[in-house]
């Protein structure tokens, strides 16, 4: 199968890594001509990921039509801050049958849309088109061959078990849903509490208090993702749960050091510095904005989108929430 992996940042250089070794031939784009060039002369990217080897089956480009000619399949690994730009000059070089695979998590902050309504708007692509692939997922162990497990979304049972077949390998398993919903707003919004399990770290607020914000927030992320259409078993799964655990606890999440750096003390600006983007940054007022639309009660993500916005300290907001009316612990 012919692959277009658009986006060559850590996880989209990982992605490509997989499918070429699961047999794939991959059209890697990037923004970036030193990272062609590095793949190209060395086969490594020297921006991300640089200690591991491209296959042979990896041929890099800057053009997106390069990329795109003859594609049997496009995997999108954008920022979704990003995404509808890069997917309006993709468009006219798209084959109109490729399935459209989006590895992306987040929430345009600008429409609150999600990449599924973005794809369909910018690629005006038909809904059986698009596959949300989310789980628990580092791009390092990925990248490594370290065994992992992932979810792969869509509206076409027939494309997304093709799909399936052709993506997993001994290292990779993936499995089926059909709730394109449910899997994207939890891989969207995990990070967001992930930059708040990061901050009881920072914080030294112990094991005790990371656990219940863990339980805490996956409860919001279900109460909002089912209200928008998902399925509760979703948030239950690899995609839900399982990428919580890993995003909130994992020494390698991005999100999770940005909660951890600002709980230390340091400045957002300090701490955004870097190459490598956190999702859920933006993805915080996103989420809050959608909360209070559809009169979903998210004190986590309202927590989060006060401190990154300047209204609340760390500190403070701990002690907002942990002073809050006390209730019956509902679950769902």
């Amino acid at each position: 199968m012919n692959v277009s992996v658009i986006g060559a940042g850590s996880w989209g250089s990982a992605l490509a890594m997989h499918l070429a070794r699961s047999g794939c031939r991959v059209s890697l784009w990037a923004r970036e001509a030193e990272v062609v060039d590095g793949i190209r002369a060395h086969r490594r990217n020297p921006l991300f990921l640089p200690d591991f080897t491209f296959p042979d089956h990896v041929d890099p480009s800057t053009s997106l039509a390069e990329v795109a000619a003859g594609a049997e399949a496009v995997v999108l690994v954008v920022p979704v801050q990003f995404l509808r730009s890069v997917l309006a000059e993709l468009a006219p070089h798209l084959p109109s049958d490729a399935p459209v695979v989006s590895a992306s998590k987040g929430i345009e902050v600008s429409s609150l849309a999600r990449v599924d309504e973005i794809v369909a708007a910018e690629l005006h692509a038909g809904a059986d088109r698009f596959v949300a692939l989310s789980g628990p997922s580092f791009a390092r162990e990925v990248a490594a061959g370290l065994p992992t497990a992932a979810v792969l979304a869509g509206r076409d049972e027939a494309l997304v078990a093709r799909l399936q077949r052709r993506f997993s390998t001994a290292s990779f398993r993936f499995y089926s849903s059909h709730d394109v919903v449910g899997v994207e707003l939890a891989g969207a919004l995990k990070n967001v509490v992930a930059i708040a399990a990061g901050m009881t770290t920072g914080l030294g607020l112990g094991h005790n208090a990371l656990t219940a914000l863990l339980t805490r927030g996956l409860h919001e992320i279900a109460r909002l993702g089912v209200k928008l259409g998902g399925s509760p078993e979703t948030f239950r799964g690899l995609a839900g749960m399982g990428d919580l655990v890993l995003t909130c606890t994992g020494a390698l999440s991005r999100n999770r050091q940005v909660g951890e750096r600002l709980g230390r003390g340091e400045s957002l600006a300090e701490v955004l510095s870097g190459r490598e983007v956190a999702e859920g940054v933006p993805t915080a007022g996103a989420a809050a904005e959608l909360a209070r639309r559809h009169g979903v009660e998210m004190p986590i993500a309202f927590a989060v989108e006060a401190i990154l916005a300047g209204r609340l300290t760390p500190h403070d907001a701990v002690i907002a929430l942990m002073t809050r009316e006390l209730k019956v612990e509902a679950v769902l």
